[in-house]
């Protein structure tokens, strides 16, 4: 039976033949297809650097139709993060390519390694930026919430406290 993912793709560092981080997150896009049938791809966006990471980020999404379970999908990105030349190291760290299953038709999954939805997606722009411009309808199973309303959330400008005093000038 076929699922639908929504995966999230990002790069900060150069590949030798693809070239600049936008360029690897393209090339990405490119080979998720070997897992089935991509049936959306974001544009490729530039975000700020997180956590110990030092250059900006490009990142990207795509929906992918596919024959794999979630573990399943989950080894093959592994896998093609390896290709690309991602090696273990240091959490949010400098990254050839970086692919994560953000949300699944089949609503919730959780195992040793893997839950879906991602635990962090709702407080990530550079997630949420790109996967609203294919699925801003498609609900996280948790909060009942579309993207679009995680990412308003997000974004939305947030008055000042009342009673908040203003600082000396």
């Amino acid at each position: 039976m076929s699922s639908t993912y929504l995966i999230a793709l990002g790069s900060n560092r150069r590949h030798v033949a693809y070239g600049l981080p936008q360029a690897v997150v393209r090339a990405g896009l490119e080979e998720c297809a070997a897992l089935g049938t991509v049936t959306a791809r974001s544009p490729v966006i530039a975000t700020p650097p997180m956590g110990a990471a030092r250059r900006r980020f490009a990142n990207a999404a795509l929906v992918l139709e596919s024959e794999l379970a979630p573990p399943s999908l989950l080894a093959a990105l592994k896998r093609m993060e390896r290709e690309f030349g991602r090696r273990r190291g240091q959490r949010w760290g400098d990254r050839v390519l970086d692919l994560d299953i953000v949300l699944w038709s089949g609503g919730r999954w959780v195992s040793p390694g893997l839950t879906i939805p991602h635990p962090a997606f709702a407080q990530r722009r550079f997630v949420l930026d790109p996967a609203c411009t294919i699925a801003p309808g498609w609900r996280d199973p948790v909060s009942g919430l579309t993207l679009a309303h995680h990412h308003a959330r997000l974004t939305r400008p947030r008055p000042l406290l009342r009673g908040a005093r203003s600082l000396p000038k």
